[in-house]
């Protein structure tokens, strides 16, 4: 059985794709891993140079009504295997909004999967019903977070949307961690945050990774290539950041 990570936070422009997409990528020079783009928006999809015409979408796997099968909506790309997205996605979450079965078709699909050894999700900066899904599937969450004056806003709805997905549909959902991303460490504001963060994630019941993610121009200049970055810039300090915080993470 696949151990599913969710990459989620409903702040916009703070790096889940990055965040994602690089994880998927290191875990796939390990074992067998399969990235899920849940976000209309697609970036992972576009990183991956997915199809989404004429071809088998997260959307089909979730709507369609004859219940496609998951594997057949895989794309096998040169940087890894992924589900890609569709902006229809959006038309989804009214489609499967107030359906209770709704919220279990991310998790049925990938029950049905074999032959993965982990699975990450990618997340649109919202909660909503394809949100739920996602954390009904998944084993644990990564939620990345910048040092930044509005990181903590909207961390408690995130925390509250966890918490009742333990409660009721997944009680074996855990938090990983807040990852720190775009951190450099030099100006007050960060370290003021960064202890902020500390005690969030405490009060969160999980921990701030060790690990702190520094951002470099290799980040955007592979996404412009359609790469993944432990591929294009495997020396860069943001590539080995990552690779740090996949091993801290795979330890706990």
């Amino acid at each position: 059985m696949a151990v599913t990570y969710v990459v989620a936070n409903q702040k916009g422009g703070i790096g889940k794709t990055t965040t994602a997409t690089t994880l998927a990528g290191i875990l796939g020079k390990k074992k067998k891993t399969l990235l899920i783009d849940a976000d209309p928006q697609g970036n992972s999809t576009s990183t991956y140079q997915a199809k989404i015409e004429d071809a088998a979408t997260l959307y089909d796997v979730m709507v369609d009504s004859d219940k496609l099968p998951i594997d057949e909506a895989i794309q096998h790309m040169p940087n890894g295997d992924i589900v890609a997205s569709d902006p229809l996605l959006i038309k989804a979450e009214k489609m499967l909004d107030g359906d209770v079965e709704g919220l279990y078709r991310l998790k049925d699909a990938i029950d049905e999967l074999d032959g993965y050894d982990y699975i990450v999700i990618d997340t649109a900066p919202s909660l909503n019903v394809i949100l739920y899904n996602c954390l009904i599937a998944a084993d644990s969450v990564v939620i990345p977070v910048t040092a930044d004056a509005y990181s903590l806003q909207g961390m408690k709805q995130l925390h509250d949307t966890i918490h009742a997905v333990q409660r009721r549909q997944n009680p074996a959902l855990t938090i990983a961690g807040l990852l720190l991303v775009k951190f450099s460490g030099r100006s007050n504001l960060e370290r003021t945050v960064l202890e902020e963060l500390t005690d969030l994630a405490a009060d969160m019941g999980t921990r701030l990774f060790e690990t702190k993610i520094r951002e470099c121009v290799k980040t955007k200049e592979a996404q412009e290539a359609h790469r993944l970055l432990v591929d294009y810039a495997p020396k860069c300090t943001t590539t080995q950041d990552y690779e740090a915080f996949v091993k801290e993470l795979l330890k706990s």
